[in-house]
């Protein structure tokens, strides 16, 4: 019997429209928008279904949408296949994702990761906003490459390496000055690049003192042990210890996400099973470019 892990996806992900369907078809996912909508103290379900795009994707928007959207669609799959929540024993999410991971496999109550997740988009809205800063897509170059370009592209500015993806799609993070560098100068290491729709530089230094303000933040909920095993992008690895958890979502604001080690340690460990929920279908490709056959059932939101 397949091993079973589910994956939840990150900011980006968050599309005009997401989450409709389950609310008009689904009344446990309209409850998830009611609730989130008396925590978050605005219509949540409004701006996912109508827009408009530009405040959508705001980062202080766009991640609490995106991780109530994700648990909406946990309550589809209830009703569609209950088998597959059953035998999940593994799950992780890509960024913002392993929040919502946290809150399937139970440390987190709904109600307190998503007060964490707001306070998390802020406070990366906030860094964001401080520092003109990017990020983007490095493809066709493996690490060691994206290093040198990274090396060139530099300068005085700050850049880094922010999500290593999947074999040829690395992401950096910086500054404005140093992302355009990046943009003039991969095609002379036989690159190409895309700029991502996001506000700043996440999963590098730029985003202190965020990392503190989401400290305070974690350290006001109570974590619990969780069912399953979350794998962490901090250190591709499944983790089960509350302490342990909570210190690694903190240094996750400003290191990189390690997803394809975290896949390939998923499949090493005999995961051939998984269900990419939420909207998008990013993560599924993702896998894909790491192991051509494995199944990735789409919960789509």
């Amino acid at each position: 019997m397949s091993k079973v892990a589910f994956l939840f996806p990150g900011q980006g992900a968050q599309a005009v429209g997401m989450g409709r369907t389950l609310v008009e078809t689904l009344p446990a996912a309209r409850l998830v928008y009611e609730e989130a909508a008396h925590i978050l103290n605005y219509n949540l379900a409004e701006l996912c279904f109508q827009g408009p795009e530009a405040k959508l994707n705001a980062t202080a928007i766009s991640q609490p949408a995106i991780f109530v959207t994700s648990l909406a669609a946990v309550e589809a799959l209830r009703v569609s296949d209950p088998d597959a929540i059953d035998r999940a024993s593994a799950t992780a999410g890509l960024s913002l994702g392993e929040y919502t991971a946290l809150v399937y496999a139970g440390a987190l109550t709904f109600q307190d990761g998503l007060r964490v997740v707001q306070r998390r988009g802020e406070a990366m809205q906030a860094a964001a906003d401080a520092v003109p800063s990017g990020m983007i897509s490095v493809l066709g170059l493996d690490p060691a490459k994206v290093e040198e370009l990274c090396t060139q592209a530099r300068g005085s500015e700050t850049l880094e390496i922010a999500n290593l993806l999947c074999p040829g799609n690395i992401v950096v993070s910086g500054t404005q000055a140093a992302c355009e560098a990046v943009e003039r100068l991969a095609g002379n290491f036989g690159g190409r690049t895309i700029r991502l729709a996001v506000a700043g530089a996440f999963h590098t230094t730029l985003m202190r003192p965020a990392d503190q303000q989401l400290a305070d933040a974690l350290a006001r909920v109570p974590m619990q042990r969780p069912r399953i095993p979350v794998w962490s992008n901090v250190d591709a690895q499944p983790h089960t210890d509350p302490e342990e958890i909570r210190s690694l979502l903190i240094r996750q604001v400003l290191q990189p996400v390690l997803w394809e080690q975290t896949m390939r340690n998923l499949l090493g460990a005999g995961y051939d099973g998984f269900y990419e929920i939420g909207p998008g279908r990013v993560l599924a490709g993702l896998l894909k470019r790491v192991q051509r056959r494995v199944e990735c059932h789409n919960i789509s939101a």
